[in-house]
């Protein structure tokens, strides 16, 4: 019987951090990334990726609205599949990486939409332009216990006009309307 107690009491105590009012997730740059999509000539998709993305989510689940989100993505990540559209898109002409070395993300505000879903209204900066957006999270994962400390995943859209930010070149070969899914995996010790 004794032994059962301390295993109950123990069970409980490792499961302490994933019921915390506030718990602070940092994101898995291993199991993360952004990926976006936009037309070619009007005529197909072209799809790439950001391979890297960092950061930090810091979820109250007493009150959603007082959570936040700090993204920060390496913009020479960006990977498509061809090199020279990689540098290209890391050129001048795009993404300019050599003065703007990062994109960004940092919530303003949080709020609960849906079931499983959220609005996370924030900042994003591409390229030295920062533009209010808002992201539509979907499928928040429930804390798991995996690879030595805790686990939690989500995603998330948004739509953006590139020459919002100033990401200007090529227009009527590259469109102008960029659709982002944001897959991530965090991680709590």
């Amino acid at each position: 019987m004794k032994k059962w107690l301390v295993a109950v009491g123990l069970a409980a105590a490792l499961a302490l951090p994933a019921l915390a009012d506030t718990t602070v997730w940092n994101i898995d740059p291993n199991h993360a990334n952004a990926q976006f999509f936009v037309k070619h000539l009007g005529i197909s998709t072209v799809q790439g990726e950001f391979t890297k993305v960092t950061g930090m989510v810091t979820i109250d689940n007493s009150d959603i609205s007082k959570s936040t989100v700090d993204v920060t993505i390496p913009a020479d990540t960006v990977y498509t599949r061809v090199a020279m559209r990689d540098n290209d898109l890391k050129s001048q002409h795009f993404l300019d990486v050599a003065q703007y070395p990062t994109i960004t993300f940092k919530s303003t505000s949080v709020s609960k939409t849906g079931d499983d879903t959220y609005d996370v209204a924030g900042n994003l900066t591409i390229r030295g332009v920062t533009k209010p957006v808002t992201l539509k999270v979907s499928d928040l994962s429930k804390p798991i216990q995996a690879m030595g400390g805790w686990r939690e995943g989500a995603s998330a859209t948004l739509d953006i006009n590139r020459q919002d930010f100033g990401v200007a070149a090529d227009p009527g070969m590259v469109g102008n309307e960029l659709h982002i899914l944001i897959d991530i995996e965090m991680t709590h010790k």
